[in-house]
């Protein structure tokens, strides 16, 4: 038995069918086409693309795995679990989703793209928590501190806190597009913060605005354009930007730690891939003071994909 997962976000266009026992049988996803020097997309282009994309990963799904082995079909139809969340690219999801659950005559789940994010960040690390947890959704549409409670098919979040204006991901779109990188920037600007490495006389910093649970990051991005406007070390620039993300959550996520009691915390979005994000993090929140448990999901994982749709499908079976 397997569930088909099917998730259409701002950018990417995923599809990933997983057995009960949690294998992955097929994943794949597509990033969305973006004109070079653009920092995203309307959302009714996006939905063109996806209209485009998602029935050529659905063919290729259904050549590698026979139809006849799904037994329940999840879709993201929606941002967040809350009331009021709606962007127009999930309605290819939850559109496609309902007429392949009529056709295959299986049962059909309504998820949404952050619980995606938070069941596939606990597969990939590997790790089913017994109580609640302190979830962390870090990517070019949320930034968002989250307290969290598994519940059958999905999750009872709290919303903590978050970003008052732009999220991670844009502060890094919008810095490595100004530096001749192509949308998304997140790896490019990666690599090219690795070169700061060891260059003590080139550091640069970038505010951190936090206000207990809450932070903004168009401080920083306005910084950030003003130093690269009058000359500055682009490498240095990048890692500043790495930087401020680190030192932003850092101290959001001890507040939370310290009023919550929770030590156990998992960080998910295609901004959590970053590798020095990660060690930051993982040094200045994992010692004695702080005390936390920090899981990441893989590289790979932390991006949108549809892996974690279908593990909420499972549910279904």
């Amino acid at each position: 038995m397997a569930v088909l997962g099917i998730d259409t976000s701002a950018y990417t266009c995923s599809v990933a069918i997983v057995k009960a026992s949690g294998n992955v049988i097929y994943a794949n996803r597509r990033l969305l086409p973006v004109p070079e020097g653009e920092k995203g997309l309307q959302q009714g282009t996006a939905v063109f693309h996806h209209v485009q994309i998602l029935p050529e990963l659905l063919v290729e799904a259904f050549n590698s795995v026979p139809p006849a082995q799904i037994k329940a079909l999840a879709a993201a139809t929606r941002p967040r679990p809350v009331a009021g969340s709606y962007m127009p690219v999930f309605t290819v999801a939850s559109g496609q989703g309902r007429i392949l659950a009529a056709a295959l005559k299986v049962p059909y789940l309504e998820t949404t793209h952050q619980e995606g994010h938070i069941a596939a960040g606990l597969w990939s690390a590997g790790w089913e928590p017994e109580g609640p947890f302190l979830a962390v959704h870090l990517s070019g549409g949320t930034s968002e501190v989250l307290k969290v409670m598994r519940r059958k098919g999905g999750f009872h979040i709290d919303k903590l806190g978050g970003t008052l204006d732009l999220h991670a991901g844009q502060l890094v779109d919008r810095v490595g597009v100004l530096m001749g990188f192509p949308f998304p920037a997140g790896p490019h600007l990666e690599r090219m913060a690795r070169e700061a490495e060891g260059a003590g006389e080139k550091k640069l910093s970038l505010t951190s605005a936090v206000r207990g649970y809450n932070f903004s990051f168009s401080g920083p991005a306005t910084q950030a354009e003003r130093l690269l406007a009058a000359g500055a070390d682009k490498s240095a620039l990048a890692r500043a930007v790495e930087q401020c993300i680190a030192n932003t959550l850092e101290r959001v996520l001890r507040t939370a730690v310290f009023d919550t009691g929770i030590k156990d915390i998992l960080i998910v979005g295609g901004v959590a891939a970053n590798a020095y994000i990660r060690s930051r993090l993982r040094y200045r929140l994992e010692h004695r003071a702080v005390g936390a448990r920090l899981y990441f999901a893989s590289p790979e994982h932390s991006s949108d994909n549809a892996i974690g749709v279908a593990l909420l499908g499972r549910d279904l079976l």
